[in-house]
């Protein structure tokens, strides 16, 4: 062996022993991220997250891997924003109906006849009062980062609703809300929350007679298939919020906070237009695979809409100029 080889030996050994324990350095500090959601794979909310797990992973060179758990996966809404509390899991995509159960001025985006669509509604998303809404999640454990949008709401049933008569003491899959609730009940409806894992069953089982749902899920679950009948009520909009676990937040350096946030603002403006088309197409999809659109009288609808309007206004001086400021766009 030749003194040239002999001391490449040592020195090879040693540069070997330092590419490994960079690599192994690089591994640990690698973040494997939960981002958890409610709803199915084919949903808009499921595209927005993939999207913010993907970007993430190329932004930071794999420094942040993120695992995206559909179908509540990972718990209930309620159960999600616990372990995000905690710092178990770190990003969600959450309903404003389920983080109005902390953050009430949320409330304001299920405002009955609000938005004519869902362009109007994501316009309202930048509005300062919108705004207002992210920071305030602070003080409940949450970063609030923006917003994503499903399509309208409008009311799928077993038999045809022309007016909200046809809707009296019918029993209504609803968003568990009290907003919801006094929407539906001021419509003569009984509103009825349940996972949306149970929703086909029990229209089958008539332990439903209707349900309130966005095309988006409609489709994607299939709900028409046990109730064909589609009544484009367009009563409210319905947003998610995109948040972060304040407690991961926290220990995050500023350079990985301005990228999660650029990665996700870039994600948010996708997911505007991405649910814009997807309102049109899924309607498509839904009446080519056998929904059966019904003429109805709007008027019986918008009626109520009014008073459920003007108690949460009342209620709440966010939600009153969250109001005001909707409707000025």
């Amino acid at each position: 062996m030749t003194r040239f080889t002999t001391a490449f030996i040592p020195a090879f050994t040693r540069l070997a022993a330092a590419t490994a324990l960079l690599a192994s350095a690089t591994v640990a500090h690698a973040q494997a991220l939960k981002l958890g959601h409610i709803v199915p794979p084919t949903h808009v909310w499921h595209q927005v997250s993939e999207k913010i797990a993907a970007d993430l992973g190329t932004a930071t060179g794999g420094k942040m891997k993120v695992a995206v758990s559909p179908l509540q996966k990972l718990g209930n809404e309620a159960q999600m924003i616990n372990l995000m509390q905690a710092g178990a899991q770190q990003l969600g995509v959450f309903t404003v109906g389920g983080l109005a159960n902390r953050e009430e001025s949320l409330l304001g985006w299920s405002l009955p006849y609000v938005f004519k669509d869902v362009a109007h509604a994501s316009r309202a998303a930048a509005t300062p009062a919108a705004q207002d809404m992210l920071k305030r999640l602070d003080q409940h454990g949450l970063v609030g980062l923006g917003y994503t949008f499903a399509g309208m709401r409008h009311v799928l049933s077993l038999q045809p609703v022309t007016s909200a008569k046809d809707l009296a003491n019918k029993k209504v899959r609803s968003f568990p809300s009290p907003i919801y609730n006094d929407w539906w009940t001021a419509n003569g409806a009984a509103p009825t929350a349940m996972p949306l894992s149970e929703v086909a069953p029990s229209l089958t089982t008539k332990l439903l007679d209707a349900v309130d749902v966005d095309l988006d899920a409609l489709v994607g679950l299939k709900f028409h298939q046990q109730a064909p009948h589609l009544t484009l009520t367009n009563h409210m909009a319905f947003p998610a919020v995109i948040v972060a676990s304040k407690k991961w937040w926290a220990a995050l350096s500023d350079a990985d906070r301005a990228t999660v946030t650029k990665v996700i603002k870039e994600a948010e403006t996708w997911g505007y237009k991405t649910a814009i088309d997807a309102d049109v197409n899924n309607l498509a999809k839904a009446k080519a695979d056998g929904a059966k659109v019904i003429a109805f009288d709007i008027k019986s609808f918008q009626a109520v809409g009014g008073q459920v309007r003007d108690k949460y206004t009342a209620k709440n001086p966010l939600i009153a100029d969250f109001y005001k400021q909707a409707q000025g766009l």
